[in-house]
């Protein structure tokens, strides 16, 4: 029955409720739990569909999860899948005897109301994600809880390091300098806005709408004693009205920010350097035609984003008013980025599990494995565009980087 839905071959196994089996069993197996899992996918015969089957254990996969979706999404790049006739799913669903009420999604799926993009739903957009819990992304990312694609200058670089090189980059490209005013557009949990300061001596302020990282910078910027150097504020990027900064870097931030509403961000960008000033942008990036991060990507994990290709980004930025001055493509440092959170996530799993229930720990399983398939397949991007805005002689300086870390 699964072959005749799928319109190929099985490319991993298959196990059911009552020990039935299907497909190679030597390999990456499908376990599914209960009729709930085929219940689902018949009101939802697609990735939501497949992912609320996992989320709440109803569907499980034995072996190496990014491998069978490897697999699986080879067949669907090849052409060789086809899309199910719906007499065809009914009635493969009768005889198995799972037509029935819809089964209520995972409570870990985002619930967002409100217009798109409102203040109010872009604060409870990020805090779904990033208000899950300090300790939990203390557990799964580097000491300085980077969130953000590293930079690894070797095969030997460890994840801090990586994190420290990326964060180090930045700074370079910025050709930051004791005394200036660095703007980090949401800042996370002030790994850019402690480095800078600590490390360049500049007067950060960081601003973000997470409650929670907020509260950790706090603590954080007390303990390495920055307290005169860095200002970290809960503040919406469009509520900003300092006096223009000497710099802005804003890492991973601009994917949250929606199409709509992506003139008025580089806008504000603009808007906030000073003539000659230098921004420093890293976003992920996506083709034409797939701009979101998919249906389980924004369900569960980053509700509302919206990428597009990186011509398109620096687009919107030249419109703004601002010069490129480089692009420095990560892709493959986002693929051994992930795998080091994936593996960490593993290694920690019954802590992971304590502190933010399986549900949310599935949510993460899944989400890593899938993301690190997908910068390693190229379907993502990640890239770092380097921008200036021109004084009114229309002479922008240049940034003091060492050729060969740009060029790497």
């Amino acid at each position: 029955m699964a072959e005749r839905v799928l319109g190929a071959p099985l490319p991993i196994g298959i196990r059911a409720w009552d020990g039935s089996v299907a497909g190679p069993q030597d390999g990456t197996v499908l376990v599914i739990r209960s009729r709930d899992a085929l219940r689902r996918l018949v009101w939802s015969p697609n990735e939501l569909g497949l992912a609320r089957a996992y989320v709440s254990g109803e569907l499980d996969v034995e072996g190496d999860l990014a491998t069978g979706l490897s697999e699986i999404w080879g067949l669907v790049r090849r052409g060789v899948t086809r899309r199910p006739r719906v007499a065809e799913v009914v009635r493969l669903a009768l005889q198995l005897k799972v037509l029935g009420p819809n089964p209520s999604a995972p409570r870990e799926e985002a619930r967002l109301r409100g217009a798109l993009h409102t203040l109010r739903r872009d604060r409870d957009a990020i805090s779904h994600h990033y208000d899950l819990s300090n300790e939990f992304y203390r557990l799964v990312l580097d000491p300085s809880m980077a969130y953000s694609c590293g930079y690894f200058t070797s095969a030997e670089d460890s994840l801090a390091q990586a994190q420290h090189n990326k964060l180090d980059l930045v700074c370079r490209k910025l050709d930051l300098q004791p005394g200036m005013r660095l703007l980090d557009v949401g800042c996370g949990w002030g790994s850019m806005i402690i480095h800078a300061a600590r490390d360049y001596g500049v007067r950060a302020v960081g601003v973000t709408i997470s409650a929670q990282q907020r509260a950790h910078i706090l603590s954080r910027v007390a303990a390495e004693g920055l307290e005169d150097r860095v200002e970290v504020r809960l503040q919406d990027y469009r509520e900003v009205t300092d006096e223009p900064f000497d710099a802005i870097s804003t890492i991973e931030m601009g994917e949250h920010v929606g199409e709509r509403n992506y003139p008025t961000y580089v806008a504000t960008l603009y808007r906030l350097l000073k003539p000659s000033g230098r921004l420093l942008l890293q976003q992920m990036s996506r083709g034409a035609n797939a701009p979101g991060g998919g249906a389980f990507i924004e369900s569960y994990v980053a509700p509302d984003m919206h990428m597009r290709p990186v011509s398109a980004t620096t687009g919107f930025l030249e419109a703004a008013g601002l010069e490129i001055r480089d692009v420095h493509a990560l892709r493959e440092h986002y693929v051994w980025t992930v795998r080091a959170w994936a593996q960490t996530l593993e290694d920690r799993w019954d802590e992971v599990v304590a502190l933010v229930g399986e549900g949310q720990a599935r949510v993460w399983r899944l989400y890593l494995a899938g993301g690190a398939l997908t910068f390693e397949e190229g379907r993502m991007g990640v890239d770092q565009i380097l921008a200036v805005r021109r004084s009114s002689n229309g002479r922008s300086g240049m940034p003091r980087v060492r050729r060969e870390l740009v060029s790497r």
